[in-house]
């Protein structure tokens, strides 16, 4: 029984197979038959499916290669040079993409009695010479557009922020007796409004929100009538003043900025004899149009330090308030810089608070700004008169005010103000004008000495200097005409008056291809031991940031 019982239970497969084999093997051959049929049928699958996929991926790739075409890389001119003879020019120089290419092109203003495509002011119905808006291809310096306008020429401003605000123009001009908003893909004329009567507008067009609900930002234009400073506002699509004229303060500013705060609050930033005011949008639009504030915000540390009265907001107190900056459009949180008789400083932006203060004399230029080291603080850039025509160049720190690096140069009396380009390494490159004081230059300088030269911060004891430049600077821009690529300078260069006749040259430099003819000069002491070449070579690897 157990020898049984063991048999039965230790092999119940192998007596199952038996009874297989004894009874059911006609139906395991047809089984056997149908599974092999499908497995061909499966396998005739498979293999379109593989054929099918190796076809798909093929065709993607004749695709990219042959039938879609490659983005093609802008072929520069490393320089070009534009040269309108008999012609007068202006401070203005405009960087913006006026052809679609993401190439930066540049605008200026001539005054001539033909254009270079052979418009001419007669063809407009202007008398000659008129004023022609022009746009010029950044890569070649070919004209892309010309726009003749009625003389004289007054002021320009571009960059308004066009995609952002419906509106369908980029630039306001303001000439003779009219104001007009140009677009800059095209040069055609958007908006022709006259000036408004008996007022003196000046730049900067302040670029604020949609104030009469057609869904288009507006702009406000700030003006003087010699006893009074006041504020006009006018639509975006059209350039009719919305609303009166309201008056900002009681004497004439001297300058204006829009400040916007970081909770979205716009503020009018009046620079007077007594010091710096803000005056807050909201206010000045409930004046010109009762309802027109709507929507408009209010910011609470601004707020608390209103007059009752007047609305003013003290924001520095001195009687020699020369100039007024923003330390960065982009920073999240844009702080104030003031240039005074007396002193540069910082202010909070958000809690109106002073940071620092730098004391100085004799502010030659504009300030500029760049990172000369890592803290992701922009830091300020000063020219300071020392006299005996000699000019030093200063640094000074963007959190503490300190002086990070400086140096003396022999001033020229129309240099262009310092520049910077950002770099991929979290630093700027500077760019300064001037010339290098030696034992055998006169302390009296000419314009025919003038250089420019370029600070590498991490190579802080050296300059490389340009050959001479011998022409009357209009003005200057060093500036990146693609996103992160190719630094450029561009010079506008003519007659030694503004709006003077002669001979007027705008040209464009890459910034490395001035690096090889350039001289390295040690400045101070302590440099490092990098030679001339290790120099050079440190600036060509540079690649930069927007």
């Amino acid at each position: 029984m157990e020898a049984t019982g063991s048999a039965t239970e230790g092999e119940p497969l192998k007596r199952g197979e038996d009874r297989a084999e004894l009874g059911t093997a006609p139906e395991l051959k047809k089984k056997s038959c149908k599974e092999g049929l499908g497995f061909v049928k499966l396998t005739h699958w498979r293999t379109a499916a593989f054929f099918f996929s190796l076809f798909l991926c093929l065709t993607i790739v004749f695709a990219f290669s042959f039938i879609i075409p490659c983005p093609v890389r802008p072929q520069y001119l490393v320089t070009w040079n534009r040269t309108f003879s008999e012609a007068a020019t202006y401070d203005f120089l405009a960087i913006e993409d006026a052809s679609k290419d993401k190439v930066m092109d540049v605008l200026f203003v001539l005054k001539n009695t033909q254009g270079s495509q052979n418009n001419t002011c007669a063809d407009a119905g202007l008398p000659s010479p008129c004023v022609f808006v022009v746009a010029v291809d950044g890569t070649d310096g070919e004209t892309l557009w010309e726009c003749p306008l009625a003389p004289e020429f007054h002021w320009a401003q571009c960059g308004l922020d066009r995609e952002e605000t419906g509106r369908t123009w980029d630039c306001l001009l303001s000439h003779s007796d009219q104001l007009t908003a140009v677009d800059k893909y095209t040069g055609d004329i958007r908006w022709q409004q006259p000036q408004p009567p008996g007022l003196h507008c000046t730049v900067p067009v302040l670029s604020v929100p949609d104030l009469d609900g057609d869904k288009v930002s507006d702009v406000a234009l700030v003006a003087s009538n010699k006893t009074q400073s006041l504020l006009l506002f006018l639509s975006g699509k059209t350039g009719v003043q919305i609303g009166s004229t309201v008056v900002l303060n009681s004497t004439e500013t001297a300058n204006h900025l829009l400040f916007c705060t970081t909770d979205g609050s716009y503020y009018v930033l009046l620079q007077t004899d007594t010091g710096l005011y803000g005056l807050a949008l909201w206010r000045i639009a409930a004046q010109a149009k009762a309802g027109m504030e709507v929507g408009l915000k209010k910011n609470k540390h601004w707020e608390k330090n209103a007059s009752a009265t007047s609305g003013l907001i003290p924001i520095y107190m001195s009687d020699s308030v020369r100039q007024t900056l923003t330390t960065g459009e982009t920073d999240d949180s844009p702080n104030l810089l003031l240039v005074t008789g007396k002193e540069v400083a910082l202010v909070d932006g958000k809690h109106l608070q002073l940071l620092w203060r730098f004391n100085t004399s004799s502010v030659l230029s504009e300030p500029s700004f760049g990172h000369f080291n890592k803290d992701n603080v922009l830091d300020v850039v000063i020219e300071e008169d020392v006299s005996n025509y000699t000019k030093r160049v200063i640094i000074l720190d963007g959190k503490s005010g300190h002086v990070l690096w400086e140096v003396d140069l022999l001033a020229i009396p129309n240099s262009p103000r310092p520049a910077s380009i950002h770099t991929t390494n979290s630093f700027s490159v500077f760019v300064f004008w001037g010339t290098m004081p030696s034992e055998t230059n006169s302390s009296e300088t000419f314009a025919s000495d003038q250089h420019s030269y370029l600070l590498h911060p991490l190579y802080s004891k050296v300059l490389l200097e340009s050959t001479t430049f011998m022409d009357h600077i209009i003005t200057f821009k060093a500036t990146l005409l693609e996103h992160g690529r190719h630094a450029a300078y561009i010079l506008l260069t003519g007659p030694g008056t503004e709006g003077a006749e002669g001979t007027v040259v705008l040209s464009k430099r890459k910034m490395k291809q001035d690096v090889p003819d350039s001289k390295v000069l040690r400045i101070g002491t302590g440099g490092g031991s990098e030679t001339n070449e290790d120099i050079k070579e440190a600036l060509n690897r540079l690649r930069f940031s927007d």
